[in-house]
């Protein structure tokens, strides 16, 4: 009866140690291998391994391997590693993973849940060497013993990424184009940009308000100048500015950021030089309100209540304000022109405005305006990449639906593969090995497939 006891005790003396870290009788991972990612800037490592003979089985209803932590140690520069071995040769340098590694001092880098056979390591640094180890993790805490890579791996930079050199090559190409049509321009040649009824609208606006007595009210958007929206409000209003200098109108433009009203002063004080009209130029007719969304849209409403412009120009970013200064100005009877690349505020601006720049239309004003060279060889050469993106979709829903049509003809399937994975994917130029296995593989398959079913139709036939 003593010795029982004392046994008892003993047994529940070892138990929290059992419980914190401890090894147990697992059957840890194997096969452990660490490769550099390829095609990246050294900040990736992929750790694969064997799973643990115990993986999926059960104890008593508790999961016998519940996951698996991975460990790593850096290597000093110089050291190498024998393969399978834990000291590097001649260095004198001894790696931490040995039987009595310490799981409750040592952080590791990582986990997966069990039945996962590799991790992504995306905290590493591009030139230094890393040595990595696995365990399987049980229940309370427990450990298999590691298993250590065979080698070590060192985080690699790649100058070129092979899977985008279709990018690069379609990229190349549009570039070729855009200039070749700014030299085209430069040359005296013709460049066609159809006309634009909201940018051609600008002089009949500017006119009518010179004939009214009225000002000409621009509204540049809510956000900042840092948004593309903004800037190309900005280019348009360039040329209202020129467009009221030359007519003798006033201009009035409110501002929600103090860098668009700095910008925009600028700009317009730019617009009455180059007219000659100096003099003409007032930089208080160009002021800030409030960076509040509605603040500024409550300030703007009054202005056109007060003033009551009979044009108003809408060219930026803009929001739940669109419709509530459209319907305003459409209270007073101003002619309206919008212009924006807010899908969701799109239909609002057609539905209340006289014309409404959409999309693409309000990025080319610049180069509609200003008839500049430069600007139109860009315009017609992004065109021409549109085109051949255009015919590269087409391309491959065509052959997508004809590959299901016909799944039997590998080259009709091959080239399906290639345009979707290679060129509007990110596996490169070659084609992938395993994913061209893979398909003949199932090409032969489906062809076994028709040729016993062959047999069994022309039977049933006769």
């Amino acid at each position: 009866m003593f010795r029982a006891l004392v046994l008892l005790l003993v047994l529940l003396g070892l138990q929290p140690a059992m419980s914190h870290g401890a090894v147990l009788s697992l059957s840890g991972p194997s096969n452990v291998v660490a490769e550099d990612v390829p095609d990246d800037v050294g900040g990736q490592i992929l750790v694969t391994w064997s799973l643990s003979p115990d993986d999926g089985l059960m104890n008593d209803g508790t999961q016998v391997v519940t996951g698996y932590v991975i460990y790593r140690e850096i290597l000093p520069t110089g050291a190498g590693l024998e393969s399978g071995a834990e000291t590097p040769a001649g260095q004198g340098y001894e790696l931490g993973f040995s039987d009595n590694f310490d799981y409750e001092a040592n952080q590791p880098v990582g986990s997966v849940p069990y039945s996962v056979a590799s991790f992504l390591d995306e905290n590493v640094d591009a030139g230094v060497t890393y040595v990595y180890a696995i365990a399987a993790a049980g229940p309370g805490d427990t450990f298999s013993p590691l298993a250590v890579a065979a080698k070590p791996v060192t985080a690699e930079m790649q100058y070129i990424n092979q899977g985008k050199l279709w990018f690069f090559i379609i990229m190349m190409v549009i570039s070729v184009v855009i200039v070749y049509f700014v030299f085209y321009a430069k040359r005296g040649g013709k460049i066609k940009v159809r006309p634009i009824a909201g940018l051609e609208a600008v002089s009949e606006a500017v006119g009518r308000s010179t004939e009214m007595g009225k000002p000409v009210l621009f509204v540049p958007g809510i956000l900042d100048i840092n948004d593309i929206q903004t800037v190309a409000g900005i280019t348009v209003l360039s040329n209202v500015a020129r467009t009221s200098a030359q007519y003798d109108a006033e201009l009035k433009v409110p501002t929600a950021r103090s860098l668009v009203m700095t910008t925009a002063r600028e700009t317009v004080e730019a617009a009455y030089l180059g007219e000659g009209r100096p003099d003409a130029y007032n930089e208080d007719n160009i002021y800030y309100l409030t960076d509040e969304q509605f603040g500024y849209t409550a300030g703007v409403q009054g202005v056109m209540v007060r003033e009551k412009p009979a044009a108003c120009f809408y060219m930026g970013a803009f929001y739940a304000e669109s419709l509530i200064l459209a319907e305003t100005a459409n209270s007073i009877g101003a002619i309206q022109v919008a212009g924006t690349a807010m899908p969701s505020q799109l239909p609002f601006f057609v539905a209340a405005c006289d014309y409404t720049l959409i999309g693409e239309e309000f990025f080319a004003a610049s180069a509609y305006l200003s008839n500049d060279p430069e600007q139109l060889g860009s315009l017609k050469g992004q065109d021409v990449g549109k085109i051949v993106a255009a015919i590269l979709l087409i391309l491959g829903c065509v052959l997508a639906t004809l590959a299901t049509v016909v799944p039997t003809n590998k080259p009709l399937l091959m080239a399906e593969m290639y345009i979707k994975d290679n060129i509007l994917g990110e596996d490169g130029l070659v084609p992938d090995e395993l994913k061209v296995a893979v398909l003949e593989g199932k090409v032969e398959q489906l062809m076994e497939v028709d040729q016993d079913a062959q047999p069994a139709i022309d039977g049933g036939e006769n």
